[in-house]
């Protein structure tokens, strides 16, 4: 089905045109309503969420790779509703309410967003534009990572940590792994530690101890499966309390010195291993994990929101870490 005339004009974005620069190198712009081409939707957004790899692109991270051209609207995760469809795409119509990811282009950052039909999914009444938002990738993530490492949903009960969790990804991921059966502990800091217990934790570390910087259970047990959402450690921290009989370690943003090691664990067939995340986004993924929060299972844990108009300081927040969940910035009618 394709919508006949979609909207034409200009809308309000934020964008940046150069690697580098953080909040500051972003800028206010008006520009083209983008038209969705075939396969895709069109999307008026509600809001957009920040996850660190927007801003790490934006540092030159992963360069020459992405982004593939300047200038960028930055933020791939959407919300909002349907404004048109391009060629070849069933199942949506005008104002269905949906979420999206549109990884690695972005686009959220403004008042219109194109995404793949494929990579978006309803939102029911029952979850919020800033609840959707929060989803595409970093529950994502944790709902992969957890299946990386043996931990999934349908999985053996396992013990499992989780590192970082009162952030983005960490806070889905105890989540799931308690969904899942999965005996809990995780890292966060001293001020999050009650948060993580609500979230159903069964031990919390404050990294900042002995115990929390060895990832040392309280009750000396060893972890079959870890996600690791913090920086870098050193393989012989997790080493140690890994089960003699093996043990998992997912990292969901490897270092050079981690990609080495997880080589080095395939090639030699060990039973202690990490992994880095391949990070694979799905509908059916979204899909679960959207009506996870509709059944009041999942709960998204906001930070902080942020008009459009002041996306500069969402952008600042999550660049200055120890953000409680997610950063969002609302758009239109929700600002």
């Amino acid at each position: 089905m394709a919508m006949a005339s979609p909207p034409s004009g200009t809308m309000r974005a934020v964008q940046y045109d150069r690697y580098g620069g953080g909040a500051d190198g972003l800028k206010h712009v008006e520009v083209p309503i983008p038209s969705p081409k075939k396969g895709e939707v069109l999307i008026k957004m509600e809001a957009a969420s920040v996850n660190p790899i927007d801003w790490k692109i934006q540092s030159g991270m992963v360069r020459p790779f992405l982004p593939r051209k300047f200038p960028v609207i930055p933020a791939c995760d959407l919300a909002g509703e349907v404004a048109a469809v391009g060629g070849g795409v069933s199942g949506f119509k005008l104002g269905d309410k949906v979420i999206a990811i549109n990884f690695p282009s972005g686009g959220g950052f403004a008042e219109y967003a194109v995404a793949q039909a494929s990579l978006t999914v309803a939102r029911p009444p029952e979850v919020s534009a800033a609840e959707g938002t929060c989803l595409p990738l970093a529950a994502v993530t944790a709902l992969q990572s957890l299946r990386a490492a043996g931990a999934g949903l349908d999985a053996q009960p396992k013990n499992a940590l989780v590192t970082a969790a009162s952030g983005g990804v960490g806070h889905f991921a105890v989540q799931l792994a308690r969904l899942g059966g999965h005996r809990v502990t995780a890292t966060c800091g001293a001020r999050n530690l009650g948060l993580v217990g609500n979230l159903g934790v069964d031990e919390a570390l404050d990294y900042a101890t002995q115990e929390g910087a060895a990832l040392r259970s309280p009750s000396g047990r060893r972890y079959d499966a870890v996600v690791h959402c913090a920086p870098a450690f050193p393989w012989q921290v997790f080493d140690r309390v890994l089960a003699d009989a093996g043990g998992v370690v997912v990292d969901i943003t490897p270092s050079p010195a981690a990609a080495a090691t997880a080589l080095l664990h395939r090639v030699t067939f060990s039973k202690k291993r990490l992994t880095p995340l391949i990070f694979s986004p799905n509908k059916k993924d979204m899909e679960l994990l959207v009506d996870m929060v509709r059944q009041g299972k999942l709960k998204p844990v906001v930070d902080s929101s942020y008009p459009l108009s002041s996306a500069t300081e969402a952008w600042a927040k999550s660049m200055a870490g120890h953000a409680t969940g997610k950063v969002i910035v609302k758009i239109g009618q929700e600002e």
